[in-house]
């Protein structure tokens, strides 16, 4: 009689899986202990029930009561690939912005987002990609150079300003106003290491790199974020890393990111990563450093991965199956994916946030002003405009966009605020959208044209025919302004002289246009600086697959650049004075002063900027950006600002220990405070450090 009752009771489940969900399990019980629940639900699976769990697809396990999950989802500069949603400026254009506090309020305002859509996906039965919570964002690689597609997807060139940018989008994300043990949504850390292209060969890639630039340049951004934030995913790269793909990198997952940064979330890897171990493709080349699946499987779960995006299932399971890998490391990994799933599919059905940018802030704190004869602000002019981005509505969107309600264009933003003139004779200036779009650099683009290949560049100067089109333009006469819309570097030196104004828009977001007509009208003085070095033309980069930084970005190239890292003008005349560098206290303060300007607003924002200069190490960068602060400043009037340091950046590499270390007490420095990384733009304050 009792073997019929389970039987039946069986048959019930099996017809009826609701009966069964109405069931309490201890896991179910959101009163216990998240470490029991956890445990008591590994109890109950069967090894191929746990398996599947580690596949970015968790199918559902109606038996009890699990729902299907997906891990893949996309937050890079909104909720993306998942219907209509805020399209913000492009990450590389955030950076530009110098103000960690906007890209906080932004994934903060993400997140609230995409808990409406999870919450809509889970009421009408969706589990597909793109609805969950758990995102892959932000992309923390160092923009090495200007040539990599994928580099509009990062925070630019300098380890300082990508760890403090990247840590902004962390906290915004996963907690935004709300209580600090609640989870919004889980950010993850993208991609360790040492990832920015070549495109077209990423699947094969070795990169091999020095001690000095992986500790110095590659990885500190990973090391803070991991040290100052609860962050909750790592992705791990395609390339290899010195000889090792970094999905089964031992050194890489192992000894330095679990042991020596103590990092306990997730590691998962990048999407299919682990087919580029053993997979023989005869057109995409591979790493091919496996001779089965099953092996690349088992390196990389020995080496603390514990989620793949890719469909590695069986891979895995005969892994297992051959004793490759211990049942009891599975239920480790797995511990780490259902903790996060728990915690972050029943945090409370509504995230709290109070917005405090709007995409049309957001994308003119974002502009970078590199020329003004005076022709900007423009006052009721008669404008012409031209160039291939002036209607261009994919353009300001970039890429792992979602899809607003509207974009605004430059042309709908200009005509709002001008009368605009047909002919460029007729006109009082001219305005050209020129650059690049998001078809032409990206991730792995099937694009093989003169200057561009697989989503990278090949060169960095303007394209041909519209270098010819600003040459005719500028014989008319009229005064011309350049709006360089693009997600990296666009090399000058063959333009310059024929323009009055340039303008960097990078891809602004949704409400682009409008946004390019109220910083030309001189409606804002907020924008920003650059956070790549603007190289005069490609003869100035090395080579683009050699990762050594030696000749790269601020830090270390000897020639001097179009436009420096931390430049860009203002509308406003501003000054700084009464400087004070507190080692002790690790802070410098002073007074910013607006001496006037030529816009409409009251005030206007100042980037204050902090660099450590190494006099004496020949082997150390020129200098190294510590310290940041955008202040408004009203109009003829003064700030005050205090910039606290962090000790982390004040560190430098150890070439007998092979790792980064605090300076010596008593060593003697040179902060410099200003404008830009150009020592012309920068006042001089040498110190001693004080170690403690």
């Amino acid at each position: 009689m009792r073997r019929l009752f389970i039987t039946l009771t069986s048959i019930v489940c099996f017809i009826i899986p609701q009966i069964c969900i109405a069931q309490q399990y201890p896991f179910q019980d959101t009163s216990l202990d998240i470490e029991a629940r956890v445990d008591d639900l590994i109890e109950r699976l069967s090894l191929d029930e746990k398996l599947s769990l580690m596949e970015h697809r968790n199918p559902a396990i109606p038996r009890l009561g699990l729902k299907a999950y997906s891990w893949w989802n996309e937050a890079l500069h909104g909720v993306g690939r998942n219907g209509i949603a805020t399209v913000w400026p492009m990450p590389i254009a955030m950076a530009a912005s110098f103000n960690p506090k906007m890209v906080e309020d932004i994934f903060a305002q993400t997140a609230a987002e995409a808990h409406r859509k999870y919450n809509e996906a889970q009421a009408n039965e969706k589990y597909d990609e793109y609805t969950g919570l758990t995102f892959f964002t932000p992309n923390i690689n160092i923009f090495r150079d200007p040539r990599w597609g994928r580099g509009m997807e990062t925070y630019g060139e300098d380890p300082f300003l990508t760890a403090t940018m990247g840590l902004a989008c962390v906290n915004g994300l996963q907690h935004g106003d709300n209580d600090k043990s609640v989870l919004s949504a889980a950010a993850c850390l993208k991609h360790l290491a040492v990832h920015s292209g070549p495109e077209g060969i990423r699947h094969q890639f070795d990169a091999n790199v020095s001690q000095r630039d992986l500790w110095a340049t590659y990885l500190p951004a990973f090391e803070y974020i991991i040290r100052c934030s609860d962050v909750r995913q790592v992705m791990c790269g395609y390339n290899r890393l010195n000889g090792t793909p970094c999905c089964t990198n031992h050194e890489l997952l192992v000894v330095i990111l679990r042991n020596k940064w103590h990092y306990d979330g997730i590691v998962v890897t990048d999407c299919w990563a682990l087919n580029d171990c053993w997979e023989r493709d005869t057109i995409i080349p591979r790493h091919e450093t496996h001779a089965t699946a099953a092996l690349a499987a088992s390196d990389a779960f020995s080496s603390e991965v514990d989620l793949e995006c890719g469909s590695g299932l069986q891979a895995l399971k005969t892994a297992v199956d051959s004793g490759y890998i211990a049942e009891s490391k599975i239920d480790e990994h797995l511990r780490r994916i259902l903790k996060l799933r728990m915690q972050v599919t029943e945090a409370r059905s509504e995230i709290q946030h109070q917005p405090q940018t709007t995409p049309h802030d957001a994308a003119t704190e974002t502009f970078v002003l590199l020329k003004n004869d005076g022709v900007l602000p423009i006052d009721k002019k008669r404008i012409f405009l031209a160039g291939p981005n002036a209607n261009d509505t994919l353009m300001p969107l970039g890429n792992y966009n979602g899809t607003p309600l509207h974009t605004s264009t430059i042309s709908e933003g200009l005509s709002q605020h001008f009368a605009m003139i047909e002919t460029a004779t007729d006109a009082d200036i001219i305005v050209y959208a020129g650059g690049l779009n998001p078809q032409l650099e990206g991730e792995e683009l099937p694009i093989d044209i003169p200057g561009f290949h697989k989503g990278d560049r090949t060169r960095i100067e303007l394209p041909e025919n519209q270098v010819n089109e600003l040459k005719q333009l500028k014989k008319t006469g009229k005064p011309l302004v350049l709006l360089l819309c693009s997600g990296s570097a666009i090399a000058q030196e063959n333009i310059i002289d024929e323009t009055n104004a340039i303008m960097v828009c990078w891809y602004g977001g949704e409400d682009m246009g409008k946004a390019v007509a109220s910083a030309l009208a001189g409606d804002c003085d907020n924008f920003g600086r650059l956070p790549v070095t603007f190289y005069k033309s490609t003869a100035q980069l090395p080579d683009f697959d050699d990762y050594n930084m030696q000749g790269r970005t601020y830090k270390y190239m000897s020639e001097k650049p179009m436009f420096p890292f931390g430049y860009g003008l203002s509308y406003s005349d501003f000054k700084i004075s009464n400087i004070n560098v507190d080692i002790k206290e690790m802070c410098v303060k002073g007074i910013v002063h607006n001496y006037g300007t030529k816009a409409k607003c009251k005030s206007g924002k100042a980037v204050i900027q902090v660099y450590l200069n190494y006099p004496k190490d020949k082997y150390a960068p020129k200098k190294t950006l510590v310290g940041i602060a955008k202040v408004d400043v009203p109009t003829n009037g003064e700030s005050e600002f205090n910039i606290n340091l962090d000790r982390f950046w004040f560190r430098k590499f150890n070439k007998t220990t092979g790792e980064m270390e605090e300076l010596v007490h008593g060593e003697k420095m040179l902060l410099q405070v200003g404008f830009s990384s150009d020592d012309k733009d920068l006042d001089n304050f040498p110190f001693k450090y004080i170690r403690q």
